[in-house]
């Protein structure tokens, strides 16, 4: 008798671990997904100011090369 009130016990205290253990992981995984989140929108961030400073510098590439077929029309007309 004295044995299986023993057994319950620890097996009362091994159930009581193991809902600790499942609230600490259930609070980790959120606080993970929290922060995933976070970065997410972070590199969502980071991934439009590319995408603008691609589009200013294509932009500024053909501005170049009008500028450097104008100059070249212009050298060839002094010629």
């Amino acid at each position: 008798m004295e044995q299986e009130t023993m057994l319950k016990e620890i097996l009362h205290a091994l159930n009581t671990h193991a809902e600790q253990m499942n609230t600490k992981f259930e609070q980790l995984e959120k606080k993970f997904d929290q922060k995933f989140d976070q970065l997410e929108k972070k590199v969502d961030g980071i991934r439009m100011d590319l995408t603008d400073t691609q589009k200013t510098t294509n932009f500024l590439l053909g501005k170049v090369a009008q500028h450097d077929d104008k100059l070249l029309q212009l050298a060839e007309k002094q010629q």
